[in-house]
């Protein structure tokens, strides 16, 4: 990285920290918290031409949205419903895990294996919020990041159109390990990205400071980490899928 560059990449990293002042991070769980997210997410896929328009105008996805390993995030910029993105955190092949559904020769491997995956999806903003503030798509991922943490997850996973695959290649080290994808009931093909989270956290954070976190802070937002830690039976080996170049 040439010195121009890690001036601008810090002088970013510092806005953000700026803007996070004015943030506030919560996992909605009453009704009406669930029913602002289903109505911005539908209201932000409508005005991307994602989903086609329903009658109800909200986007809910009840085996998901209501499973015991889900946390619905939530942004809110000076106290108002900015963005949201889902976490769901899979363990075993048991698991309710949308990735699961969608690559399942994928994500099956891993978590046969013992492996646990924190996805995030059904990422949404404000349109209008999002246009005004370009830290927000950064501080509306920054909970799944923790998550991976506090959950102790050996991989992170997302689901990205192919125009947003490059932000989490460049933000969160992930790698696309598929070609984009149909997606149940999208009008656009999703690719599945994946990090190995142990590898890749010290990067992340060095280039972007503002993705650390206290356990205080996660345990405020996902309550009390797992205890016993997580014990493994056998050392951890790569799974390699074959790699795939998404511009």
């Amino acid at each position: 990285m040439n010195v121009r560059v890690a001036d601008v990449s810090s002088r970013f990293s510092d806005r953000i920290l700026r803007f996070q002042r004015r943030v506030d991070f919560r996992v909605a769980r009453t009704a009406d918290e669930k029913e602002a997210v289903y109505r911005l997410r539908y209201e932000a896929y409508i005005h991307n031409g994602l989903i086609e328009p329903r009658d109800d105008q909200r986007l809910y996805d009840s085996h998901y949205d209501d499973a015991l390993n889900t946390f619905i995030t939530t942004t809110f910029i000076d106290g108002e419903l900015a963005s949201t993105t889902r976490v769901s955190v899979g363990r075993d092949v048991n698991a309710v895990f949308p990735a699961y559904t969608v690559y399942p020769d994928l994500i099956a491997p891993l978590l046969r294996d013992g492996r646990v995956v924190v996805e995030s999806a059904r990422t949404a903003a404000r349109f209008d919020l999002a246009g005004h503030f370009p830290e927000l798509p950064y501080a509306t991922m920054r909970p799944a990041y923790l998550a991976a943490e506090h959950f102790d997850a050996d991989y992170a996973a997302a689901t990205a159109r192919a125009d947003h695959v490059a932000f989490f290649r460049r933000v969160f080290c992930m790698t696309p390990w598929c070609e984009p994808r149909e997606y149940p009931n999208f009008t656009a093909k999703v690719a599945c990205l994946v990090a190995d989270t142990r590898l890749v956290q010290d990067q992340i954070e060095m280039r972007y400071p503002f993705l650390r976190s206290s356990a205080a802070e996660r345990e405020a937002l996902f309550g009390p980490a797992p205890n016993p830690p997580r014990v493994r039976a056998r050392p951890l080996r790569p799974i390699e899928p074959e790699r795939v170049d998404v511009l």
